[in-house]
């Protein structure tokens, strides 16, 4: 059997057929009929040149497939297919299109419990939209610093810019960095995988640029790359990647969040993407945020100026001198209430992100709450995971 490919596919449903993107193509693997504008799979390239002409957005559409729908089948449509059941199924075909990606991403999310649903109400995404074979190349904006100075963690705000190429990226999901040079057998660096942190509509609003929270590494290959870098340098991207770590689009879902590290940057853009949509309305997000001292949490000043009605905040530290030991679950616990609460609405959506290390405590933290309000934690939490409301990134 040939392996899955990834298919370019224009939506009926949504094209106004201008045929700008026919006009556009270099390749000539766009046409259309009276009915239908259509890709031709055997011509189409992915030099992504129609994507950024299209007013509707009709032409930035995905399917992986064993077999391309024809030029026929394509005149017929009066709607996109669904993605089809490949490998695993079909949430989960988009990010099984590169083998070292997917099992990043799987290795990540094994704290689930099992195969995680994006929240019903979540913008569809889109995924390995560039691949290794053919990724894309950024800019440098800006790296700054994010941690203070006199601590020995150093963790960046890297933004890119991707030049007027299409990079459309979701709060939650990841892309791939491809730090240059070879490894010790000679062979290509393989992807590196960092969460977006920024919303939707760019680090700035309607700029579309995708910023990074980046934490120097002890002989890290791709995080000392990454944090080197000037302003004006290119680097090579893949991506975006994950199709079910997402917020949810409804204003009135409730989130509770709780990170260590740079396992704030989903949170960032979650937060970001909130502030953006309701404006002054509450945000309805809880976060508990963990790391060694202020001075190691990236963006604690930043954080510290956000009004309480978006976001109600519990900054945990571990090493402050004189106090003792203090870590997310320790808080989530003294904050009993207020958890129980959340877990017994409906409308609430846990994300959990930072090291792996961090699972354990969690969940019994999790484990007691529940059973303080009479609810069992494990069923609670597989009723969450089927419906969308419940994820893990860990590392």
């Amino acid at each position: 059997m040939a392996a899955p490919l990834k298919q370019h596919l224009i939506d009926p449903e949504i094209c106004i057929r201008c045929y700008t993107c026919e006009m556009t193509c270099p390749e000539q693997a766009i046409e259309h009929d009276e009915m239908n504008v259509v890709v031709d799979a055997e011509k189409c390239r992915f030099c992504m040149d129609c994507i950024p002409v299209c007013p509707t957005g009709s032409i930035d559409n995905w399917r992986v497939v064993q077999t391309p729908y024809s030029l026929e089948e394509q005149y017929s449509w009066e709607e996109l297919p669904e993605q089809a059941e490949i490998a695993g199924g079909a949430d989960e075909a988009p990010e099984a299109a590169e083998d070292v990606v997917a099992r990043l991403l799987a290795e990540a999310h094994e704290g689930a419990g099992g195969r995680m649903h994006a929240p019903a109400s979540a913008s569809k995404p889109t995924v390995n939209l560039y691949s290794l074979s053919n990724p894309v190349e950024a800019v440098v904006q800006g790296n700054w610093r994010i941690t203070s100075a006199e601590s020995d963690s150093d963790v960046r705000l890297i933004i890119l810019d991707f030049q007027g190429r299409p990079f459309p990226v979701l709060e939650g999901q990841t892309l791939g960095i491809i730090p240059p040079g070879e490894d010790a057998q000679g062979r290509a660096h393989a992807p590196r995988l960092y969460s977006v942190s920024s919303p939707r509509d760019g680090e700035r609003p309607g700029f579309h640029n995708v910023s990074l929270t980046v934490k120097r590494e002890e002989g890290g290959v791709c995080s000392n790359y990454l944090c080197d870098l000037k302003p004006g340098e290119r680097v090579r991207v893949t991506g975006p990647f994950g199709s079910t770590f997402l917020m949810p689009n409804d204003p009135e879902a409730r989130l509770l969040m709780i990170c260590t590290g740079t396992g704030s940057a989903p949170m960032r853009a979650f937060t970001m993407a909130r502030q953006r949509m309701v404006g002054p309305r509450p945000g309805h997000m809880v976060m508990f945020f963990g790391a060694r001292t202020p001075q190691t949490l990236p963006y604690f000043g930043p954080l510290k100026k956000l009004p309480p009605e978006l976001l109600e905040q519990h900054l945990v530290f571990s090493r402050l001198p004189g106090r003792p030991k203090e870590y997310v679950q320790d808080r989530m616990l003294a904050e009993e209430e207020r958890v129980a609460e959340m877990l017994a609405d409906p409308a609430t959506h846990i994300y959990i992100c930072g090291l792996r290390g961090m699972e354990a405590g969690v969940d019994a933290a999790f484990t007691s709450i529940a059973e303080s309000v009479g609810l069992s934690w494990p069923a609670l939490r597989e009723v969450m995971r089927e419906e969308g409301r419940f994820h893990v990134e860990t590392y």
